[in-house]
Order: structure tokens, then sequence, then C-alpha cells
């Protein structure tokens, strides 16, 4: 749910030019509890346990807002310049859970595990297999299509990580207090868009004009009949 609470019309740091800001609430949990397999050896190399939780260690604590990116659609924006990502392999799992990245970026996925991996997505936006590789070896793929491309392990089913294909340069994460800031935004109209590594997709049209502050309060719940994985893979 997205509630706008109003505008204000003040300096911007370029003349004629808006900003978009506002605060991301989460009311109730949206996170999963991961569940994880046992620590396991392969040719008598075993993974580091002490840095893998198990299902019998306490849970950590989720910061919900860790999972949100804010960004601004519209004809015309600039995609930004393609950058080289990275999501690592390291304790069965991969590290961040999540990347952002313009269009026509790359992805590497470096093996640092003293096992194999076998990186794989199924999404429509990106599906690919990058077969069985082991330590100390990496394999680079390119996104041309925005979307979220949802990435897995073959060997390891408790691995999983996101990558956000975004087809703007205009975007951010909230801060520890759920604050965010679009600066520097031209006049025009626009979808305001907060996307959630579990929940998916909340939008919000946006009319901004010349120096104008609109402030935009946006309100993320989850009822216990929601179906968290269902929205994450695609715009509903």
């Amino acid at each position: 749910m997205f509630a706008v609470c109003g505008a204000a019309t003040g300096a911007n740091a370029k003349t004629g030019q808006a900003e978009v800001k506002g605060r991301v609430v989460v009311s109730k949990a949206l996170t999963k509890k991961r569940v994880t397999m046992p620590s396991y050896q392969l040719r008598g190399v075993a993974v580091d346990a002490l840095n893998i939780e198990s299902s019998h260690n306490v849970a950590p604590v989720v910061d919900e807002l860790s999972r949100v990116v804010i960004y601004l659609e519209a004809p015309g924006l600039d995609h930004g310049t393609p950058i080289t990502a990275t999501l690592t392999q390291r304790n069965r799992r991969f590290e961040p859970e999540f990347v952002v990245i313009p269009l026509g970026s790359t992805v590497s996925f470096p093996n640092t595990d003293p096992i194999f991996h076998n990186v794989f997505s199924l999404s429509k936006v990106k599906a690919f297999d990058l077969g069985y590789y082991p330590n100390g070896q990496t394999q680079v793929v390119r996104f041309d299509r925005p979307g979220v491309v949802q990435v897995y392990c073959h060997l390891h089913p408790d691995m999983a990580a996101a990558i956000l294909v975004l087809p703007t340069a205009v975007w951010t994460r909230p801060r520890p207090d759920g604050r965010f800031s679009l600066p520097g935004i031209p006049p025009g109209n626009y979808e305001l868009v907060a996307w959630h590594r579990f929940a998916g997709f909340f939008r919000r049209r946006v009319a901004v004009n010349r120096d104008e502050t609109v402030t935009v309060d946006l309100q993320i719940p989850l009822h216990e009949s929601y179906p968290v994985l269902a929205s994450a893979d695609h715009e509903p």
C-alpha cells in the first residue's frame, strides 16, 4: 500500500528539478525463516560449519528494510552505465543475498567454497545454467531485460539470491529508519516502485513539478494469506 502524504515546494540542488522523498514502513515480517541443511564433506574437505546457520541455531534478526529498493520509472529515463556486480558463493550461500544492476550489466558468480556449485535460474527475465564448477573459478552472465532474476544452486536447495535489473538509474535503498530520497528529478509523471526481496513489487504514480519536493510514505504490509514468494519473480 502506498500513501501519498503531500507535497511541499522547496529549493532543490538544480533549478527546475524536483525531489521525491519519504519513508518506508514494513508493518509485518516478510521473510521466511531460513532453513539450511547440515554441513557435509566433499572429497574429504569440510565446509566451515561455524559460519553456516543450521536448523537448531537461533534465527538471526531480520532487517526487512535492508531488503527494499526504491526507484522511479518513466519513458526516457537514463538506464545508467552498465556495471559488473558479484554474487559470491561462500559457506553454501550467496553473498550478498541480492544485487541491483542497470540494464546491460553483468554479474560474476565466483565459487570460494571447497566444493562444487551449479548456479542457475529459471526466471523469465533471464534463464541460465552455469554448470558445475569448483573453488577458484567463476562464471559471468549479462542481463539485458529489466525485472527480477531468482538465482539458485542445483546442488544446494537452501542457496538462493536475487538480481534486480533496473531500467533506470534513479534508485536508492532506505536508511535504517526507513527514510529515502531521490533528488534531482526532472519534472514529469513517474511510477514510484518499491521492491522487497520476498514480497515483490509495489507501485504508485507520482507527478512532480519544477522545484518541488514530493513526500510519499510507503507501507508494505503482509497478511497471513499473502504468498510471499508468488510475486517475487515478476511484476504483478
